[in-house]
This record gives C-alpha cells, sequence and structure tokens, in this order.
C-alpha cells in the first residue's frame, strides 16, 4: 500500500489535470499550457530523466532563469522520485561548486548560456533553447508515472546563508511543502479564478512554493515572466490577464516609481503579496493611496518552513502596518530567551516554531541541525515581539545575515574576502538602509599598511563572489567599536551609519 495515503508535490499537480483537464494552466512567452498538458509534460520528463540513469533520491541540481522548462523540471524530478536542488543563477565560481558538490548532484538541468559557469565534470542537461534540451525531448519520450514516493521522502534541498560562509541545504520532504502549499492557500485567499503573475526567480522558496504551486493546487492561470519588468506587468494587468502579483518591497519600489505607475490603468490588480524583507511603511501607504481598492498581505518566513510562517491580511494592517502578522494553518510559533522559555508578549525574543512544514534538517550537516532543532523546536534566528492578540513584529535577526532586496548574504562570507586584500586590517560587513535594496551590503573597514580606496576594495569582492553580495559602499574608520571580550559590535556600526 506504498503510497496510497502518501502526498507528493507532483501530486498536486496531478489532481488539478484531472479535475480541470483543459482548463489553462500556464504561460510564457507564447507557450500555454492545460493542465493535461502540463500534467503529460511532467510524466515524459521525468521518463528523460529516470531514462538517464537516475536512481530514486539521487540530486538534481537547476540553474537556469524562470520559465515553464524550469517548472517542468522541478515537477519531473519530483515524478521520479528525485531530489531537486535549485541553485541561484547569479552564482559562480565556488559559490556555485561548493552547493553542486555539497549536495552530490548527479546532474545540473541548466540554461545553455550558464552552463559554461558550473565546474568541469558534472553532467549536464539543457532545459531549453537547445536541440537535446529536456524541453525538445518532451515529443517523443516515454511517461513515467512515479514509483510509489512517499510523503517522508525528500523532494528538495533549498540551501540558505547562514553567518558562516558555507550555506545550508535544508531538507524539504513531501509532505512538508504539501502542508505549506495548504497553508498559503488559506492565509492569502488563494483561488482559482485568479490570475497570478509569476516574475521573480523561481529557484527562490517563496515564488515557488508560496505562489505557483499553490495555484496550481487550486486550478488557477498563472503567468511566469522571466523578471519583474514594469511594462509586462502594467500590460498584463491592463489586459485583464494579471490581477495577483507577489514581489518583494525592492521590486514594489520600483513599480511605484515607474512612470506607468501614475498613469497606467491598473484597477484590474486585487492582490498585493510582499515580503522576503522588510517593507519601510511610507512606500506602503504610497503603494495603498495610488490603488486604495488593492488588497496587500505581508508573508514572513524562511526557507526551512517551507517558507511561508506567519501574514498578515489586508484586514489588518491598520494600526499594526509593521507587523508580519499571525502563524498561518500548519505553523505554531512562540518568542523564546535565550534558555528556550517563552517569554511574556511584548518582550523582545526569538522566534521557534514548530510545523509539519518544517526541514528535517540540513543536509549533511549534524551539527548545524542539532543546533536549530532543540527541545522540540525549531529556533528560526529572527528576534520578534509578539502583541497580545498574537501578531509578530521581527526587530533584528539573531545572525548577522544581511536581507539585501530578498536574498540572504552572509555578513562574514564578505569579510574573508575583504581579509584577503593587503589594504584592510580590520573589516565588518553590514546592512544599512536603502531606498532600493531594503538593506544594502556595506563593509566597514579599518586601512592596513595600504591606502586602498573603496573602488579597489569592490573591484576585489566582485573577483571572489557574486555581484549581490558585493558591497554598495566601503566606509573607512580608525577603529571597529568592540565589547569586552573583543566581539565587533556592529549594531553600534548600523546605528552610526545608519543616518549617512
Amino acid at each position: 500500500m506504498t503510497g496510497v495515503r502518501d502526498n507528493t508535490v507532483d501530486g498536486v499537480l496531478r489532481r488539478s489535470a484531472r479535475r480541470t483537464p483543459r482548463r489553462t494552466a500556464l504561460h510564457y512567452g507564447e507557450r500555454a499550457w492545460t493542465y493535461e498538458e502540463l500534467d503529460g509534460a511532467v510524466s515524459r520528463a521525468a521518463g528523460v530523466l529516470r531514462d538517464s540513469g537516475l536512481a530514486h533520491g539521487d540530486r538534481v541540481g537547476a540553474y537556469a532563469h524562470n520559465s515553464d522548462a524550469y517548472l517542468i523540471g522541478f515537477l519531473a524530478c519530483a515524478r521520479a522520485g528525485l531530489v531537486h536542488v535549485p541553485v541561484n543563477q547569479n552564482l559562480t565560481g565556488d559559490d556555485l561548486a561548493y552547493i553542486v558538490r555539497q549536495s552530490g548532484c548527479s546532474l545540473v538541468l541548466a540554461d545553455p548560456d550558464l552552463a559554461g559557469h558550473l565546474p568541469s565534470g558534472v553532467p549536464l542537461l539543457a532545459l531549453r533553447d537547445a536541440d537535446d534540451s529536456l524541453l525538445t525531448r518532451l515529443a517523443h519520450a516515454s511517461a513515467y508515472e512515479g514509483d510509489g514516493s512517499r510523503g517522508d521522502d525528500l523532494a528538495q534541498l533549498l540551501y540558505t546563508s547562514g553567518t558562516t560562509a558555507l550555506p545550508k541545504g535544508a531538507m524539504l520532504s513531501h509532505r512538508a511543502l504539501v502542508h505549506e502549499y495548504v497553508s498559503a492557500i488559506t492565509a492569502l485567499d488563494l483561488e482559482e479564478t485568479d490570475r497570478p503573475v509569476h516574475s521573480l526567480p523561481l529557484y527562490h522558496s517563496a515564488q515557488m512554493h508560496v505562489f505557483l504551486m499553490p495555484y496550481l493546487a487550486v486550478g488557477a492561470e498563472s503567468t511566469i515572466l522571466d523578471g519583474p519588468d514594469a511594462e509586462r506587468i502594467f500590460d498584463l494587468v491592463e489586459a485583464g490577464r494579471a490581477d495577483s502579483l507577489f514581489a518583494p518591497p525592492t521590486v514594489w519600489i520600483g513599480l511605484s516609481r515607474h512612470p506607468g505607475f501614475a498613469d497606467r490603468d491598473l484597477r484590474a490588480l486585487r492582490k498585493a503579496y510582499y515580503g522576503a524583507s522588510v517593507m519601510p511603511v511610507p512606500v506602503l501607504e504610497r503603494l495603498r493611496a495610488r490603488l486604495p481598492e488593492l488588497a496587500f498581505y505581508n508573508c514572513f518566513g524562511q526557507s526551512e518552513i517551507g517558507p511561508l510562517a506567519t501574514v498578515l491580511g489586508p484586514d489588518e494592517h491598520e494600526g499594526r502596518m509593521d507587523s508580519c502578522g499571525r502563524p498561518v494553518l500548519f505553523v505554531e510559533a512562540r518568542v523564546v530567551d535565550e534558555d528556550g522559555r517563552e517569554v511574556p508578549d511584548g518582550t523582545q525574543g526569538e522566534v521557534v516554531y514548530r510545523s509539519p512544514q518544517l526541514c528535517e534538517g540540513y543536509w549533511d550537516k549534524p551539527e548545524e541541525t542539532a543546533e536549530a532543532f532543540r527541545d522540540g523546536w525549531f529556533r528560526s534566528g529572527d528576534l520578534a515581539v509578539r502583541d497580545a492578540e498574537g501578531y509578530f513584529t521581527v526587530v533584528d535577526r539573531v545572525k548577522d545575515v544581511i536581507n539585501s532586496g530578498g536574498v540572504l548574504v552572509a555578513s562574514r562570507q564578505v569579510e574573508d574576502v575583504l581579509y584577503e586584500h593587503v589594504g584592510v586590517a580590520e573589516a565588518a560587513v553590514i546592512g544599512l538602509p536603502d531606498d532600493r535594496w531594503i538593506e544594502a551590503v556595506t563593509a566597514v573597514v579599518v586601512r592596513g599598511d595600504q591606502d586602498v580606496t573603496e573602488d579597489e576594495l569592490i573591484v576585489h569582492v566582485r573577483r571572489k563572489l557574486a555581484s549581490f553580495k558585493v558591497p554598495k559602499r566601503v566606509l573607512f574608520v580608525d577603529e571597529l567599536p568592540r565589547n569586552a571580550s573583543g566581539k565587533i559590535l556592529k549594531r553600534e556600526l548600523r546605528d552610526r551609519f545608519a543616518a549617512d
């Protein structure tokens, strides 16, 4: 009876295909897929993957841009009993090689323009735009309908940065993700009649697991874009093909400042979702003033929980614009002190979770897993305050992770690269408030013997790390503030330079 009672990620699509086979599921560019067609493509793509010699539980990387092929590749991995490993397409060099090798990828699905960045010796299969790509093989591939995957089988490794230089692969099971889809559907009022646009990278857990997959579950008609292009989004809204949009604050800021925002007819846009970083209250007020009928939802969480943990609904914003809301259906959360004891409402502490949405731990990192899962709860690393009505407000992060435009940057990794330069005696990397990035990666440096310049250090880091990790600014100081034990006081640096 293996699999009879189990719920898998690809099963979400299969049920929608049987319920509404001829309804349009997806648009990408000039291509459109009905639910029946999309489900059939997933089965044939699963057949291609299994025919390539992959076995149940093998890891398959995905290093590609947004497309319908990216979604098909993810669902095909799920149907074939493989573990999908999404990789940020901006990663190169050692960052990219580490994830591919640490996860033990047996194959990487890659777009041709990115394939050259992958480490040598890794088997590749083009997702699209090649004569022998996964997408072109579908016409002649045999369908593979699954091998009885269970709900507790791994579906995905989601790599998430911490304070160390090496990222961790959160092990998400089919059961965890499906629970998260139900939480998203109920908390975010996702409906079959919605017409969502998915413009953020699909490697990111928020776009894939909070919106695209839950919308496939309810049978909505989705559109995937290459990126958050304002003109394209406005065109879709005016044409009646889009009424729901998720974007981090950086994108909403860009949309609100675009010339078309003031004069395009955007009344068809009904639901606006934001998350991944803090939305500045003035920006939210500007958006609401321009589109007073638009319903705003604040989404908060982290990759380890699928990633949706709390939601602030459109009727809950008044008086609590800085809150991230209350826990979603399958999440239990509380605020604790350093010893794990729950603190009174109104008291700052660390948010901890219990939930079937949670990851199984970190891939091949038992010590980090044991540290995160303590006393039956998952330690989030976020500092927050809970009020008497159950609303959470995040006030800081326990760890020195910078949230730059919704992408997490480990400050220590940037510091290690800075210290490689002979002109750097000491360095501390912090996030400072920024109108576009919300938090801009900023290096505070004590010069060494060499009279190094800001431009030299930025070029130095750019040679070593992905572009989103490169400091936007380098500030020079005579010394870094420390406590009695010698630890650098980054909060003092943030307070000192935040107003600059």
